[in-house]
Order: C-alpha cells, then sequence, then structure tokens
C-alpha cells in the first residue's frame, strides 16, 4: 500500500511541475506593460468654410465709386472747395478742371491726383485734403421685410443690414444668405460678416 501510494506521487511529480511553469508563464505575460494605442486626432470643423476673412471698410484703402459723396477742401482757396457726388462715369465735374475721374481711387490717391491738377498752371504750392461724406448705399434683397438700398454706415455688419431693412421674414433661411461685391465675387456669408459700400445681400427662401 505504502509503496502504491509513493509511486503514483513519483507519477504525477513532472505533471504538478509543467502546471507550476505554466502558472509562472502567464504571470509573467500579465505583467507586461501594455503597448501604447495610437489615437489620430479630429480634423477641426471649420463652419464658416464659405465665408472669407472677415475685413471691415478701412478709409484708407476704400476706393471711390457711383454715388459716394466726397468733399474737397483747398487751402485758402475757397473757390476750389467743394462737395460732389461721384456720377455713373465714375467722375466730378471740379472748378477749372471740368470733368476728374474719380472712381478707382482712395481719397489720398484723389488728393496726389487733383494736387498735381492744380499745380499745372493754377497754384504753386496747393494743399488738397479728400474726404468721404457718405458712402454708396448697399443692396439688400430676396426674404427682408422690405428690400431695398440703404445708407451704408461705418462698422456695418450683415446682421445689422438685415435689421435695417426690418428684419428675415417667416420663409427666410439663415443658413442660404450671399453677398455679392461690386467685383463680382459672390459668396455665403455668415451674420457677423462686415458688409461694404455697394454689397448686394441676396437671402435666399428656407425649405420647409
Amino acid at each position: 500500500m505504502k509503496f502504491s501510494c509513493i509511486f503514483r506521487l513519483l507519477a504525477l511529480g513532472p505533471l504538478f511541475g509543467t502546471l507550476l511553469g505554466c502558472a509562472s508563464t502567464f504571470g509573467e505575460a500579465d505583467s507586461l506593460p501594455s503597448e501604447p494605442v495610437a489615437t489620430v486626432p479630429s480634423a477641426p470643423v471649420d463652419s464658416n468654410a464659405d465665408v472669407p476673412e472677415l475685413v471691415p471698410v478701412s478709409t484708407g484703402q476704400y476706393r471711390l465709386g457711383e454715388g459716394d459723396q466726397i468733399a474737397i477742401q483747398v487751402f485758402d482757396e475757397p473757390d476750389l472747395t467743394m462737395d460732389a457726388r461721384v456720377s455713373a462715369s465714375g467722375s466730378i465735374n471740379y472748378s477749372y478742371l471740368g470733368d476728374v475721374q474719380v472712381s478707382g481711387k482712395t481719397s489720398v490717391e484723389l488728393e496726389q491726383h487733383i494736387t498735381e491738377l492744380l499745380r499745372n498752371g493754377y497754384l504753386v504750392n496747393p494743399a488738397v485734403n479728400v474726404t468721404i461724406k457718405e458712402y454708396r448705399p448697399f443692396y439688400i434683397g430676396g426674404e427682408v421685410r422690405s428690400p431695398g438700398s440703404y445708407p451704408y454706415q461705418p462698422g456695418l455688419t450683415l446682421n445689422r443690414a438685415i435689421a435695417l431693412a426690418g428684419g428675415l421674414t417667416d420663409r427666410a433661411s439663415s443658413r442660404r444668405i450671399f453677398v455679392v461685391k461690386p467685383t463680382g465675387e459672390e459668396f455665403r456669408a455668415a451674420l457677423s460678416q462686415p458688409i461694404a459700400p455697394g454689397d448686394t445681400i441676396s437671402i435666399k427662401e428656407g425649405f420647409f
């Protein structure tokens, strides 16, 4: 009987050794550091992808056009001091000089142009100052309560332009508002978009 028990223990010895070795292997595998999981950052969502950079109207960079009213002052020359509105041809009628082309020039460029014209046979050293008294209007149409043309106001935004036109109608879409620049460029605009003189705003009807 004793010899039988000893024989069984000796027979089971290799099996116990194998089990202990597996347990040790599993323990080592559990203790190994896990591989870091690579994450790919999601691309930022641009909610205003169709909207150009917001650039307010700057008097120094603003180019004159039809409908703008300007004031021309020449120091010590009251006969040459006048107000004028730019005509459809882009010119004004100026004392002694006749028609002077204005459209496309900034106020500083127009000052230099008039200075050169007056210096050529009229004044020795003219001091000319040009200011913008009234900007040409902007236009708004489509789904607003009072479409039409409105005088431009410095700092005007699309949201304020809509308010001047009485607000949106019940059928208007706040997502389908377009601005057309005098150059012909057209883009979808956000409500914070600055509006410039001569811009045309078109507000489309929403889908219901």
